[in-house]
């Protein structure tokens, strides 16, 4: 039994040492070998080149198909240079803040990461902690949260409740877009005549509005708050288009009172060409689309803007009607302000449903690394105004637009 165990023990040896033999020359043979370390690459301190790639033609040099980064150009963490005394501002609701953080990462992404602006939040109840919280963690610059005054989001003394309620039950049978809203014509009332009035605005001099729910398609790689300020602007747009006929009946014919007893606001060199065919007959309808503005804080804060924002407001029109601040704003800076004080910042690629601003020209959406599809660029298309602020401005349209119609 001894001799027959050792003599099986001798065959299992020789059989496992068979084994791992073979085992080895399999990998050895067939593996593909790790790459030399850095050190054995320069041994003797003679480096060695690497193994040359295969040919091919996306590694020949001067292949089509190649696309590589210069590493000279990459964006820097942080901008350098001067910053403006602006910020961003938004009015919101605590149930906005999804929608509002998507909004928030689009700016900063885009933008604000490298240029750390304040942003102020304002809304007619508290804020609450989450929304505080979301956003806060979400901008690079400092937060600050305001409540709106009640005397500014509510019926002034002179409107008659009975007959705002019937036109709003109106409006709402005629199914005219926000209609019957009350919350509606606040908004629209407080972004006409208060929201530069609050005190967390104070200090500043330009502002940017930012809605929930919008989307930046570009990269901005200079700073819109201090090109408004070197260039002498007061008000900045992406889009513009015309106002629902049916929601400002009598605006004009209130602004054109307005401009006889005061004629002193009327600017020299005014823009009156983009928001009227006729000499200021008539309203065109034609206004900067204002959930996207960047504007100068201390033109809405003058007397001419303030005595033209009281006189609407006496007169009723954003509860008897439904006036926007977008007409408001736009009718203003026309009258206002001189043309080429009003800038239109073509390189800004923005989108709020349902419409979007995509830079016309294939150089800039290639400088700015832009996402969006051409074919969706409005600003040429029928329904925008855009083409006649471009004719009033003198200024031919950038190539490529006749494929955007």
């Amino acid at each position: 039994m001894p001799a027959t165990a050792n003599v099986r023990t001798i065959r299992f040896v020789l059989l496992a040492f068979f084994a791992v033999a073979v085992l080895y020359k399999i990998f050895t043979t067939s593996a593909t070998p790790y790459p030399p370390s850095d050190a054995a690459l320069n041994v003797g301190n003679h480096p060695k080149a690497p193994p040359a790639l295969p040919k091919s033609d996306l590694n020949n040099g001067n292949a089509k198909d190649t696309t590589p980064n210069d590493l000279h150009q990459l964006p820097v963490a942080a901008a350098p240079g001067r910053r403006a005394n602006a910020t961003f501002i938004t009015l919101a609701r605590n149930t906005d803040t999804w929608e509002l953080a998507k909004s928030i990462r689009h700016i900063e992404d885009r933008f604000n990461r490298k240029y750390n602006y304040d942003w102020i939040f304002l809304n007619d109840q508290p804020f609450d902690d989450q929304f505080k919280k979301v956003t806060t963690r979400l901008v690079s610059g400092k937060t600050k949260y305001g409540l709106i005054p009640k005397e500014h989001w509510s019926f002034p003394e002179w409107i008659d409740q009975d007959k705002a309620a019937a036109v709003r039950e109106d409006m709402r049978q005629r199914k005219i877009i926000y209609g019957d809203s009350v919350s509606y014509r606040h908004m629209c009332r407080f972004e006409s005549g208060f929201f530069f009035e609050h005190e967390l605005l104070q200090s500043y001099e330009y502002y940017w509005r930012v809605e929930p729910d919008i989307k930046l398609f570009c990269d901005i790689d200079y700073d819109p708050f201090v090109y408004m300020e070197e260039n002498k602007k007061k008000y900045g747009f992406v889009l513009s288009l015309y106002e629902y006929k049916e929601t400002i009946p009598t605006l004009w014919a209130t602004v054109r009172k307005f401009m006889a007893e005061f004629p002193q606001h009327i600017a020299e060199g005014n823009n009156l060409k983009f928001i009227s065919d006729d000499e200021g007959h008539t309203y065109n309808l034609c206004h900067f689309w204002s959930n996207f503005e960047i504007g100068s804080l201390s033109f809405l804060k003058s007397q001419a803007y303030r005595d033209y924002f009281k006189y609407l407001d006496k007169a009723g029109g954003f509860f008897y009607e439904r006036w926007g601040d977008a007409p408001v704003h736009s009718i203003a800076a026309a009258l206002m302000l001189k043309k080429e004080e009003v800038h239109f910042f073509d390189n800004i690629a923005y989108w709020h449903v349902p419409f979007t601003h995509c830079p016309t020209r294939e150089e800039d959406r290639e400088k700015y690394k832009c996402m969006c599809n051409p074919k969706d660029n409005f600003d040429w298309k029928g329904y925008s105004c855009t083409s006649r602020f471009f004719e009033t401005q003198g200024w031919p349209k950038p190539a490529g637009y006749e494929y955007q119609m």
